[in-house]
């Protein structure tokens, strides 16, 4: 598996979970328990989750309404994004103005994972219009 500058796993376009377990697995580090409990706390919070690698990153939607969050390892940490992040609440701290509606969240090793509040975020983007490339 090639490592992408940043340290992102270099994974082909595909859907479905496969391609998605591929990622994870090739996630460096602690990263990779990251992005593990991420798509466990995704698929429990919306069971009917779509799943995808797009640009060497995991997406997560909902059928017919588009991508909802998706994650991507840089070097010291995981970025958590959501396409609806300014209606989100409370909206999560990463974003510029060219970012628009996406807010982030980046994960770094150590940090505590806020469960509660991520179950929260994703219940919250899983239910709004998502992203349509």
């Amino acid at each position: 598996m090639k490592l992408l500058s940043g340290g992102n796993p270099q994974i082909a376009k595909a859907d479905g979970d496969a391609p998605v377990q591929a990622y994870i697995a090739a996630m460096p580090g602690w990263k990779s328990d990251v992005g593990r409990w991420l798509d466990a706390l995704i698929v429990r919070t919306v069971p009917d989750v779509r799943k995808a690698v797009r640009w060497n990153s995991p997406f997560y939607g909902v059928e017919g309404r588009g991508w909802f969050v998706s994650t991507h390892c840089l070097t010291k940490y995981v970025r958590v994004t959501f396409f609806a992040g300014m209606s989100l609440r409370p909206v999560p701290a990463g974003g510029t103005p060219k970012s628009k509606e996406a807010r982030w969240i980046d994960i770094y090793e150590g940090d505590e994972l806020d469960e509660p509040q991520m179950t929260a975020w994703v219940k919250q983007a899983a239910a709004l219009p998502g992203w349509v490339p």
